[in-house]
């Protein structure tokens, strides 16, 4: 987290502190001149605070009122679908494979995100995640490092590897993930992808074949 947001959460929950002290000390008919009375407030504007941050941390951070001065990465929680265009090469004719279908599942949270990418023949999975944003520099991404296992089928040409995808964040004018990707197996490529649905989908959805996306990421 920046200093930016974390000066901006220390002076919210000082305000929201006093804030408290005074109501409280209102509706108990309390002194606050009284070292006693101003004292004895602490355990419940400890209490309030505490369940004013569970409350934040759990549904506050994804109000767009919160984003930029006091939540940095935005909410991208939800199913996001696409193309993967990877620079493999079969060894045999020397030619790339076509555009794969991709569906990537973000479940994010306050203090975590993962990340779940699925086509038709592999599904991989987050164990290392980042953001890297920063205003001045107009830089939004994302980054993870993920363990893919394809279909036990698919083992004679296809081994469980492990690799690294890095995404440009795009909000405007509509909802996009841009990246690239590297593995350990020396391959490497790019994923356009386009915000889906909030769900968190378990399989491609039927229609994306139907509607695709071009190498800019627009749908045609």
């Amino acid at each position: 987290m920046s200093n930016v947001t974390i000066k901006s959460s220390m002076y919210l929950l000082v305000g929201i502190s006093a804030v408290a002290w005074f109501l409280l000390a209102h509706l108990g008919g309390l002194d606050l001149s009284k070292v006693k009375d101003f004292f004895g407030l602490i355990p419940k504007v400890v209490s309030f605070d505490l369940l004013i941050i569970a409350i934040f941390v759990k549904w506050g951070w994804k109000l767009k009122a919160f984003r930029g001065w006091l939540v940095p990465f935005p909410n991208l929680n939800g199913s996001w679908v696409g193309f993967i265009y990877s620079d493999w090469k079969n060894p045999e004719t020397g030619e790339k494979p076509p555009r794969i279908p991709v569906m990537l599942t973000i479940k994010q949270s306050f203090f975590h995100t993962s990340y779940m990418m699925r086509t038709s023949e592999m599904e991989s999975s987050s164990y290392s995640e980042g953001f890297l944003i920063d205003p001045d520099r107009q830089i939004k991404k994302l980054a993870y490092a993920y363990t893919s296992k394809p279909r036990l089928s698919l083992n004679e040409r296809s081994i469980p590897h492990d690799g690294t995808a890095v995404f440009h964040i795009i909000e405007n004018p509509k909802q996009k993930l841009v990246g690239r990707y590297w593995t350990e197996r020396l391959t490497k490529g790019e994923i356009v992808l386009e915000y889906h649905s909030k769900e968190l989908l378990e399989e491609l959805p039927e229609d994306l074949g139907e509607h695709p996306v071009t190498e800019d990421g627009n749908r045609r």
